[in-house]
């Protein structure tokens, strides 16, 4: 099995959603681990879970504590654990831009309702105020505006004739736990599945003008319409254990000078000559606006003069 994703958990009270995430990261092929719970409250009920089940804690009450300070040591003690994500559960705290900027696809927040419905709080009350069938949860990415990020997975709960906020909340809580670890177990794994990679390279390829998608040689290549290609999609190719994006260059001296620059991300592609390179896409740290622009100059490269010159770059 490959090394586990490290997660730090951020938690205000009792804790029972980071409670179910270290409960499912010790089921076999879970890809996550969780080393390190941290709180802006010390009598958080979660902490005394955490400690009694091995996990580290970190503890750091806000009150008087500028908010951008105390953003600061708390992502120190991130750091310092070696986490490489953050889920939030129950953190009852806004954390600033600059934060959130600094993790940005790399944080997650589980939220009882079924967004964009009910962000913020009382969402209970509302769902019921609002004569709903249904209220939930969702799990969504951290983004600068509360409870607006990208959507990862929701669960819909029945809303029962006669129901309380109380009883409406208890039910939403075990959607709450099933949910949580496996919309994390996906985030965490996705940027070594091949499909998750394809397809975010298709959004960007089909974006450009008179793009098409066909399947050669076993790889999702773009083109364009009765034209040239101008990317593949090699996803373990002869078995080499890849996933990589293949672009069109300019010639021998630019793949050389990429390569040399970073030989763990660009290699010469087999088959493919010296006016293409492989981008690999199966590491950390992809930048996905530079990879649309790669897109762009290939697209560029076999696009003809006509259509080219339609385009406002």
């Amino acid at each position: 099995m490959a090394e586990r994703a490290k997660i730090a958990v951020f938690i205000s009270g009792s804790g029972t959603n980071m409670a179910a995430l270290l409960y499912a990261s010790r089921l076999p092929d879970c890809p996550f681990e969780i080393v390190l719970v941290l709180s802006n409250n010390p009598e958080a009920g979660g902490l005394k879970l955490a400690a009694a089940e091995g996990i580290a804690t970190f503890v750091l009450p806000h009150k008087g504590v500028p908010r951008a300070e105390h953003d600061a040591a708390m992502e120190a003690a991130v750091r310092r654990a070696g986490a490489q994500w953050i889920a939030l559960a129950g953190y009852m705290r806004i954390l600033t831009p600059e934060f959130v900027a600094r993790w940005e696809g790399r944080m997650v927040n589980i939220h009882p309702s079924l967004l964009p419905k009910y962000t913020g709080l009382h969402t209970h009350e509302r769902a019921l105020d609002a004569g709903d069938t249904h209220a939930g949860c969702t799990v969504h990415l951290v983004t600068a505006d509360l409870d607006e990020g990208p959507i990862l997975g929701q669960i819909p709960v029945a809303i029962l004739p006669g129901d309380t906020a109380g009883a409406l909340a208890a039910r939403v809580l075990f959607a709450e736990h099933q949910l949580y670890a496996r919309c994390l177990a996906e985030l965490v794994s996705r940027n070594a599945d091949p499909v998750w990679l394809t397809q975010q390279v298709r959004t960007r390829a089909m974006e450009l003008p008179e793009a098409e998608e066909s399947l050669s040689h076993g790889m999702a290549c773009f083109g364009i319409v009765k034209g040239k290609k101008f990317a593949w999609v090699s996803a373990d190719h002869h078995g080499d254990g890849k996933t990589a994006l293949l672009v069109k260059i300019s010639g021998a001296d630019e793949q050389e000078q990429l390569i040399e620059s970073d030989p763990d991300r660009f290699y010469r592609p087999a088959y493919f000559g010296d006016g293409w390179i492989a981008i690999r896409l199966d590491l950390e740290g992809v930048d996905w606006d530079d990879i649309s622009e790669w897109l762009r100059r290939s697209w560029l490269a076999v696009a003809p003069r006509k259509l080219a010159a339609m385009m406002e770059f």
